[in-house]
């Protein structure tokens, strides 16, 4: 990776510093919500879930389980009612209320619902009374019903050529290595909370509401989060009903979700059906595209539910220059768990049919992917560019990462499409992909607080959260540039307490460096200006005449007489950064993939991906990003998919049904680079944009495309994963390839 741009002050942003949360992790010493010593007295919680649905609960005897050893209690629908309901985040008029219950019944709205939480001194008997509940279900089908309906662009328009394309997306699991999880303690009259979460605040704030009480009772408390995605964005039934357990009896109460529970009813992701036509002139200039975002739901809403169909419908038509363009975005309520953000949220769907469509025009009118493609580009001096959808693209040169992009794979499109044929010639089924794609990284605002103690180490509590991204590193590194500390060693951060940090967002939408960064330099700039008097004070000296200075403050008649920090202290400060606008991230991807023809297997040979994400905090931390992004990427496109059979029971609710991309599916070799100059983002003062999703946009779309070339070509309608099955049918399709 290329290092970032530097700061004005030249310190540590832009360094490639090792991150300094790893020591903990990879010595056990992480403290995971799961991790938290139980006070004594604590019940183990489990749940007893529909093995169908959608249906009716018409019984649900309790006795037979509260008569066994151990149980202290048993809690059904009506026992846990919500008070009210948690927020939906509503980015289209008309959204329905969340539908959230911490238990289900008499209505059960789908296979896994839980409907009854079973509390004991032991996980033993707890699992013991769930077996000992046997509810009596009738299957009550549920038609499916609108949630919202909204329109994009400027209006559809005419093309002498068009092109087609429908792509169906599966549903996904995250699959964070860190289950749900939540260790519910009341104290003192209020509420502790462990809980495995990427938006304490708003946790929160919905827990709160869902259990009738001030959100001054709850205390959500902050430790690590072993990966999120955008999963653990959002309370779930199970979480809320712990906590109500636990306020109910006023004894701690703990649950960790199994694996399997985890398949059966955490939050998905993806799932979005989207078809397009997209119409060009007889040079291949793009001239119109019209296109349809179609989600199911889930039987209720996450807050974010509406996002990824928003995403995706907004992001159209990417970083092309199309002047008409139509899209309309429907959503649904349906009988199964509900969905809600997952890495990228709308943006892989969007890049993917774009890059599919500019395919297909090029396969029509006798032109290579790249020469298409730089037909359609936007050029860099017509940014910052309004979209027929209603985004401003900020920055960026798409052409310029297109170039260097074939740099990295090796050179010239034609050269690379000589190689791949000589290998044809040998009879191997070998493929190129190409794909564009831009990244809207994050809008609204963060919340930062940096403190001075008498030692001079500086404490910053941060409204952004950490996932396992390096964030506590980024924020050091952000803070001691602004301070010009002289070690970002000499700062602490805190995150994901709602005790101890202002009330914040959290991380979404590859939002934190950018927004969240802000906060933090802003919060460094009104720690400077409370400074400064102080600090002339000491000097004995007028606040004009007192400058920045490393370590501190120093007369600017006389540099040699300076302060450092632990002078002032102590001392405090809060700011809000809210972001203008919103920035844009964009890169291209060049795959080469070879196919085994009697298994259907897909090997990538190489990846070359030149991302723009502007100033880099820290060049490490972006290159963890791409390859975690890259991984989650492969396995949306060829092998993950969450399979159900007609009744809506799990059928891979394990590891060895769900197919996660393995070590040997990732790419045999991959080169990674970005521009030589980045692109400054427009909306906050580090100029830095999100990363975190450019996997899991670019890289999908480059490798479906690449499996497209290497089999001959994809039907106009895809269903996706392109699992080993499905390619090896491919193969057998005959035709050209």
């Amino acid at each position: 990776m290329p290092d970032g741009s530097r700061s004005k002050t030249g310190g540590f942003i832009g360094r490639a510093l090792r991150r300094r949360e790893d020591a903990a992790l990879l010595t056990g010493q992480g403290r995971f919500a799961a991790d938290i010593p139980p006070p004594p007295g604590t019940l183990l919680a489990r749940f007893l879930r529909a093995p169908f649905g959608p249906a009716r609960l018409t019984a649900l005897d309790t006795a037979p389980a509260l008569a066994l050893p151990g149980v202290v209690a048993v809690f059904t629908a009506s026992d846990l009612p919500a008070a009210s309901q948690p927020a939906v985040n509503r980015f289209f008029d008309g959204l329905p209320p969340a539908g959230f219950a911490p238990l289900f019944g008499p209505e059960v709205p789908c296979a896994g619902a839980p409907v009854a939480l079973v509390l004991a001194g032991t996980a033993a008997a707890a699992e013991d009374a769930v077996e000992a509940l046997q509810p009596t279900l009738l299957p009550d089908p549920q038609p499916e019903r609108p949630a919202f309906a909204a329109t994009f662009g400027n209006g559809a328009g005419r093309a002498p050529l068009a092109v087609c394309a429908t792509l169906r997306h599966a549903r996904l699991s995250p699959a964070a290595m860190e289950p749900r999880a939540v260790l519910a303690v009341p104290e003192g009259g209020r509420l502790r909370l462990h809980l495995s979460s990427q938006t304490p605040h708003r946790a929160r704030a919905d827990l709160a509401a869902v259990l009738g009480l001030d959100p001054a009772l709850i205390h959500v408390a902050g430790g690590d989060v072993g990966g999120s995605f955008g999963a653990k964005a959002s309370i779930t039934p199970e979480e809320a009903a712990v906590a109500a357990a636990a306020w109910r009896l006023q004894r701690p109460v703990r649950w960790v979700a199994t694996r399997s529970e985890e398949f059966l009813s955490a939050p998905r992701g993806r799932g979005l059906a989207l078809s397009a036509r997209m119409g060009f002139d007889g040079t291949g200039r793009a001239l119109s595209l019209e296109a349809e975002v179609s989600a199911a739901l889930g039987h209720r809403l996450t807050y974010s539910a509406a996002v990824p169909a928003r995403n995706a419908a907004r992001c159209l038509p990417g970083p092309y220059a199309v002047p008409a363009v139509a899209v309309r975005a429907e959503g649904r309520i349906t009988p199964e768990p509900a969905i809600g953000i997952y890495r990228g949220a709308g943006r892989p769907e969007a890049a993917i049919l774009l890059e599919r469509l500019m395919d297909s025009a090029a396969a029509r009118l006798g032109l290579t992917p790249v020469a298409i493609r730089r037909r359609n580009l936007l050029p860099r001096e017509a940014l910052p560019h309004r979209t027929p959808t209603g985004e401003t693209l900020d920055s960026g040169d798409y052409p310029a990462l297109l170039d260097r992009a074939l740099a990295l794979a090796g050179g010239a499109w034609e050269a690379l499409a000589a190689e791949r044929d000589a290998r044809r010639a040998r009879g191997e089924h070998v493929g190129l992909g190409l794909a564009c794609y831009v990244e809207p990284c994050g809008q609204g605002w963060e919340s930062a607080r940096i403190s001075v103690g008498a030692d001079g180490r500086v404490t910053v509590a941060t409204g952004s959260t950490a996932q396992g991204q390096g964030r506590e590193t980024a924020a050091a590194q952000i803070v001691a540039d602004a301070l010009r500390l002289p070690d970002p060693s000499l700062v602490l951060v805190l995150h994901g307490d709602t005790d101890a940090t202002p009330e914040g967002i959290g991380a979404l939408a590859s939002r934190s460096t950018g927004i969240g960064g802000g906060a933090l330099w802003l919060a460094a700039e009104r720690l400077q200006e409370a400074a400064r008097p102080l600090a002339a004070r000491l000097l004995n000296a007028a606040a004009e005449d007192v400058v920045p200075a490393p370590g501190g403050f120093a007369l600017a008649t006389d540099p040699a007489r300076r302060i450092g920090w632990a002078a002032v202290a102590p001392l405090s400060v809060e700011a809000r950064f809210t972001a203008a606008r919103e920035a844009w991230s964009a890169g291209c991807v060049i795959a080469r993939v070879a196919l085994d023809g009697e298994t259907g297997a897909v090997a990538i040979e190489h990846l070359a991906w030149a991302d723009d994400a502007g100033t880099l905090v820290n060049p490490l931390l972006a290159e963890g990003q791409m390859w975690g992004g890259l991984a989650q990427g492969i396995g949306e496109v060829l092998c993950e998919r969450i399979a159900t059979d007609a009744a809506g029971t799990l059928l891979s609710g394990s590891l060895m049904d769900y197919a996660l991309p393995r070590a040997e599916d990732m790419p045999q070799a991959v080169a990674l680079g970005g521009p030589a100059i980045p692109s400054r983002a427009l909306n906050n003062p580090l100029g830095a944009k999100g990363i975190g999703e450019a996997g899991t946009i670019g890289v999908p779309a480059a490798l479906l495309n690449a499996v497209s070339d290497a089999v001959g070509g994809l039907p106009e309608e895809v269903a996706l994963p392109l699992t080993q099955e499905t390619v090896w049918r491919l193969l057998r399709r005959g035709g050209p390839r």
